[in-house]
């Protein structure tokens, strides 16, 4: 479905993304971890079109998007939820999902799944004519998914969802990855909480100072104890 070839993005003279290769199949849960700083958030801007490579290739579907405006991709079938939520916070929840549909024609699909989003999401039903400025931290990032989704992504990049976020939460949002995953919506997940992430993924790329310096089942790396050691607090 997805397949990066060898991209390299650079910050001005900063090199972020050496060479990163991966790829992701339909209907899969890919995560991708690794530390702060280490390149997790450069290499999703870089497949929503929000910073362009300097050199490589980015195939969807088979079709070239390196370099192509944002609007495009999303168009294209790929949707980001930014880290940090990024919601409007002057417009009211409805607004912003609004906004998330903003590229279709179709009204019908729009209300089926607005009323998806809803059944996702019951807690943005009942807040739907508050500003999103005024919603918790759990709430916003409801909010920054259900946007997204309203935009009906084959794959969707998902930017540290659980960040900030109290552990009961952080347990609810994973549940709802799953359900959006099982609706068929393909999904690369960064984030943090690297435990979290690999007990819901299929596989898993680590990621080092711009360098993927493994990849596997999750599972498998879930097991192994190099892995452990750096990032999920095993000794």
């Amino acid at each position: 479905m997805l397949k990066v070839n060898d991209i390299n993005v650079y910050y001005g003279n900063i090199h972020a993304l050496k060479g990163v290769s991966l790829e992701i199949h339909q209907g899969e849960i890919v995560t991708l971890i690794g530390a702060n700083g280490a390149g997790k958030s450069t290499l999703l801007k870089t497949l929503s079109g929000l910073l362009k490579p300097k050199s490589g290739e980015i195939l969807f579907e088979n079709e070239h998007l390196a370099g192509k405006v944002p609007q495009l991709i999303v168009k294209k079938g790929i949707s980001h939820v930014p880290e940090g939520r990024r919601v409007f916070a002057n417009m009211s929840v409805e607004e912003n999902l609004e906004l998330g549909a903003y590229l279709r024609k179709d009204k019908q699909g729009i209300r089926e799944d607005f009323e998806k989003v809803y059944q996702l999401f019951p807690r943005l039903y009942e807040r739907r004519k508050q500003l999103s400025g005024t919603l918790s931290g759990g709430e916003q990032q409801m909010l920054a998914m259900g946007r997204a989704l309203m935009a009906r992504p084959r794959l969707l990049l998902l930017d540290e969802p659980s960040m900030g976020l109290a552990p009961l939460l952080v347990k609810t949002i994973f549940q709802i990855i799953e359900e959006i995953n099982k609706t068929g919506t393909t999904i690369l997940l960064v984030e943090q909480n690297a435990n979290m992430a690999l007990s819901i993924a299929d596989r898993a790329y680590v990621i080092e100072t711009g360098n993927i310096v493994a990849s596997g089942r999750a599972s498998d790396l879930g097991q192994s104890d190099q892995i452990r050691k750096a990032y999920l607090g095993g000794h």
